[in-house]
């Protein structure tokens, strides 16, 4: 056990050497290699698969249940607003700034010295698991969905992620659909053909304007948005395809599966779903976990963003230093007392259950 003072500035040397090391999706080698350091540094032998990195506490008991506490170390690629240099952690009245600071860089060193925290207590009632994960940014299949399974029986997740440290128990789920409307060609002088992209115009139509009737209470409507389209080879050509995308944030009140039968229901376009994997999830108010926060004050909170929960086949709550807004913009920061309070907060919300 160390002093909350000594583990924030820690967490917050860890999290300015992750910021000079570039991270994207799927390159994620170099902060893999320093967080696997960092934790060899302190005694713990930790294990890597691709590109993620975990480690169970000193005294790990399989009769036990186990916790698992999940952040991420990729980070999207800094947008051309940038007025900072994305990989030099700069300290400026309160804040670090940096690429990855807030989005999850905060969240994933302040897990970490949570779990050192209690990494070698001989008397938890639950084993810890702490996971550093890839490709969560890309809700890649080489993250947090390769290594489940070698971490064996997990009862139920925190996941690291910024909501001003409160407790997201619900999230949306996300269907990427893949649209194609068929037509004839023609020549554009002449009556000729059946333009597919007068056909798409209805589609698009009915997605801009149709609501599912269930409305969540904390994860609200489903919300679709037709956010691309391609259609056509010349401006003479009546075109005979014409293909978008739409992107569809599920509440927990639908299946993906509903939701697919509705449109294909209503539009005449053929639909391809990208993937069925990354579903809505929900954590129950009465689950030991959320009632543990709600005794230190937390309070609960839906989230329309995705984040490596809706890859987990057991309860998670999502919970992180930092403040979504803030996410994938220029000149990226966290406040480090965000750091220092969501170790605190972590400490507590574990004591509570452990």
């Amino acid at each position: 056990m160390t002093d909350i003072s000594q583990l924030s500035q820690n967490a917050i040397t860890l999290l300015k050497h992750m910021i000079t090391v570039p991270s994207f999706s799927r390159e994620e080698q170099g902060t893999a290699k320093l967080l696997q350091s960092f934790l060899q540094s302190h005694g713990i032998n930790p294990h890597r698969e691709m590109n993620n990195v975990w480690a169970t506490n000193k005294h790990f008991d399989p009769r036990k249940p186990s916790i698992l506490l999940c952040s991420h170390h990729d980070t999207v690629k800094p947008n051309k607003d940038y007025t900072l240099n994305p990989f030099n952690p700069v300290e400026d009245e309160g804040k670090l700034f940096g690429l990855g600071s807030n989005d999850a860089g905060g969240c994933l060193v302040s897990l970490t010295a949570a779990f050192l925290h209690f990494y070698e207590r001989t008397d938890l009632k639950a084993n810890l698991v702490l996971l550093a994960a890839a490709e969560e940014e890309i809700s890649g299949t080489n993250g947090v969905e390769a290594v489940l399974p070698e971490l064996g029986n997990i009862t139920y997740a925190i996941v690291g992620e910024p909501t001003q440290m409160q407790m997201a128990v619900a999230e949306k789920g996300l269907l990427v659909l893949d649209c194609e409307c068929s037509g004839r060609s023609g020549h554009a002088a002449r009556e000729e053909g059946e333009n597919a992209i007068y056909k798409a115009v209805k589609d698009i139509e009915w997605f801009r304007t149709y609501e599912f009737p269930q409305v969540s209470a904390l994860l609200g409507k489903v919300k679709m948005s037709v956010t691309m389209i391609q259609a056509g080879v010349q401006h003479n050509v009546v075109p005979a395809t014409c293909k978008f995308t739409v992107d569809v944030r599920v509440n927990d009140c639908y299946t993906h599966e509903d939701i697919l039968n509705t449109i294909a229901a209503n539009i005449s376009a053929t639909v391809t779903p990208r993937s069925l994997r990354l579903k809505p999830s929900r954590m129950e108010e009465s689950h030991p976990l959320v009632q543990a926060g709600k005794k230190i004050g937390r309070n609960i909170i839906g989230s329309a963003t995705l984040s490596d929960k809706a890859l987990m086949p057991f309860p998670a709550l999502k919970i992180g230093p930092g403040d979504s807004a803030r996410s994938h913009t220029a000149d990226e920061f966290i406040y480090t007392q965000e750091i220092t309070d969501g170790i605190d907060i972590y400490i507590q919300l574990l004591n509570e259950v452990l």
